[in-house]
């Protein structure tokens, strides 16, 4: 009897499961990875700190919400940051929190809320990975007020 079949279906099934795991690995990785870029963002919010807003957020990437009467609105990156300077240091009292991350490829999507006291915030982050790491490339977001 011949077992040569069983013995290349065997090695052929222990290669495909040590691929899949290797793949599960390194997404893994890479989501560790977009968390540590989010967390930047997320201190950067906590203690209005500009510089860990800017590691966080690639030169070029853009946010937006919509204005109270439903049409779209956009901050730059300059205008969204001086609303951080006047309080630079200061701890914001809140719960920020990463909800869900989706990693494909060199693709992101993060879901995070910030709970305030007197409003709720819900951003809707994407991030690429780029030559020099995830950078956070797009923000939308919103804001309900008395939601807390």
């Amino acid at each position: 009897m011949n077992r040569w079949p069983a013995r290349l279906l065997a090695m052929l099934l222990l290669l495909t499961v040590l691929g899949v795991l290797r793949i599960y690995a390194q997404a893994a990785s890479e989501e560790k990875t977009v968390r540590r870029t989010v967390e930047s963002y997320l201190h950067g919010l906590k203690f209005n700190d500009i510089d860990s807003l800017k590691r966080a957020f690639h030169p070029e990437a853009k946010l937006f919400f919509v204005r109270k009467n439903d049409e779209l609105g956009q901050l730059t990156q300059e205008q969204w940051y001086k609303g951080f300077e006047k309080n630079a240091g200061k701890e914001e009292k809140g719960d920020l929190q990463i909800v869900s991350v989706d990693v494909t490829g060199k693709a992101a999507s993060v879901k995070v809320v910030e709970i305030y006291d007197d409003s709720t915030y819900t951003d809707y982050i994407s991030l690429l990975k780029l030559a020099d790491g995830w950078k956070i490339v797009n923000k939308i977001f919103v804001v309900e007020k008395g939601a807390a």
